[in-house]
């Protein structure tokens, strides 16, 4: 196999990357030097464009298009916000990134501030990671007093404030406005849209939310340029991504994969998750987190149509859902024959119902409506009649509330049922044998 082109972890690995001198030393904010004496903010923008690059935090919206998008008032201030909360089950990318080499995100953000016009700049981190926090806050420091931040950056009248604030403690939170509600210290409630937050953002001011992938592509992007970073992938899935893969692999950890990559190769080849553990087989995957449709091996390693199905955003994609699936924000969860789906759907269920807001009725009732079905048909108190009942609640969630948290909860139970329903039906008709299995599954899994 070629070797792979590393954008995001290349320098991971070497001794003191976190600390400002090594990093400097190793090419380090030569991006920022480039684009703020050298570049106009038009022309920066104009790289992210021609790179193709995509959001990474799960909507996979194309970065620049969304840059574009930003309202420009005269006399009012303009923010970007960097979305670290990363709290989709299967996801830890973003922290892995942020812990390894900090000031990666500090040039992104200086970079983006910089075509974005904004002054002040915000990087939002998931609560429980205080000590990523720290990192960044002390990467920060170092960035400041060697002049890349505060007042009049390299001589160039740019200035730029960089805060890092700790996140509310929720999965809401995640989706943007929600982010935005809790930056201004309020519950962590999604807006309505319209207006979206590249007009009325933080503090009603034009604003943009990127993810923490999607801002550390940008120093790559401006010292190699945007055609540069548009050849690598495939198509329209341009450049590399991160991917947190776990589960029933013998190599979890996060990879960093040219888009395009055979899914079958990625699972495995030694260069990356090294199979299956022994003498287990494939038997399920959740390819971007807890928030897409499940799909069994048959269908991640090929389309139905029989071709091989890719690592990109359109392969994982082909199908719709009836039998594809999405890249998401890349938490990519393999599961063997051990694995009780209904089991995995109702931990996922549980999961929504908790994080629910309770702002969108469909998303308040419907989630507890499936977690409680759930329960009972895992716990052996099911009934015929459950199984269509969850279909039914799914189909009432989707499309029908103010952020896609309702559409994250009803689409792994959707796909969960549409391909492995013989297993709920199984629970259903041998209770007392569901309810055996479970502990011989609990049993394995503390095995593992």
């Amino acid at each position: 196999m070629a070797e792979s082109i590393k954008i995001l972890t290349d320098k991971i690995g070497i001794e003191g990357i976190e600390n400002f001198d090594v990093y400097r030393k190793n090419g380090g904010y030569k991006a920022v030097e480039k684009a703020i004496k050298k570049m106009s903010p038009d022309e920066v923008l104009d790289e992210v464009k021609k790179s193709g690059v995509r959001g990474r935090g799960g909507a996979g919206f194309p970065m620049g298009m969304k840059w574009g998008f930003l309202a420009k008032p005269e006399g009012v201030p303009r923010y970007l916000v960097c979305n670290a909360d990363e709290s989709e089950p299967g996801t830890f990318k973003d922290h892995y990134l942020m812990k390894s080499n900090p000031h990666l995100l500090i040039e992104g953000m200086i970079i983006s501030s910089f075509t974005l016009g904004a002054n002040t700049s915000f990087i939002y981190v998931r609560g429980e990671l205080m000590y990523v926090i720290y990192i960044l806050e002390k990467a920060i420091a170092e960035a400041k007093k060697a002049g890349f931040l505060g007042k009049n950056i390299l001589g160039s009248g740019y200035d730029l404030q960089l805060v890092v604030q700790p996140g509310g403690g929720a999965y809401i939170c995640g989706e943007e406005t929600a982010l935005l509600e809790s930056l201004e210290g309020k519950r962590g409630n999604p807006r309505n849209k319209p207006p979206f937050p590249a007009v009325k953002g933080l503090y009603q001011c034009p604003t943009v939310v990127n993810n923490v992938e999607s801002i550390s592509t940008t120093p790559w992007i401006v010292l190699n340029g945007g055609e540069s970073y548009s050849k690598i992938g495939l198509g329209r899935s341009t450049g590399t991504k991160l991917i947190s893969a776990s589960g029933h692999i013998n190599n979890p950890g996060v990879y960093e994969i040219e888009l395009g990559l055979p899914v079958e190769e990625f699972i495995y080849s030694d260069d990356y998750l090294g199979g299956i553990r022994p003498g287990h087989e494939l038997k399920a995957v959740v390819a971007g987190g807890s928030s897409v449709p499940i799909l069994p091996a048959a269908l991640i390693l090929k389309t139905a149509d029989g071709n091989s199905r890719l690592m990109s955003y359109e392969s994982l994609s082909e199908g719709g859902f009836q039998s594809g699936t999405m890249l998401g924000s890349g938490g990519f969860i393999a599961m063997d024959e051990t694995t009780c789906i209904v089991r995995n759907t109702w931990n996922f269920a549980r999961f929504y119902h908790h994080e629910s807001c309770g702002q969108c009725s469909p998303c308040r009732e419907g989630t507890g409506w499936m977690d409680k079905v759930l329960y009972r048909i895992e716990h052996g108190l099911g009934n015929e009649r459950d199984i269509d009942l969850l279909v039914d609640v799914a189909k009432r969630i989707e499309g029908n509330t103010i952020c896609p948290l309702g559409d994250a909860a009803a689409w792994p139970v959707a796909s969960a049922i549409r391909h492995f329903r013989d297993e709920f039906e199984w629970h259903i008709k041998y209770p007392n044998e569901a309810i055996k299995y479970q502990a011989v599954y609990k049993g394995d899994m503390i095995k593992v």
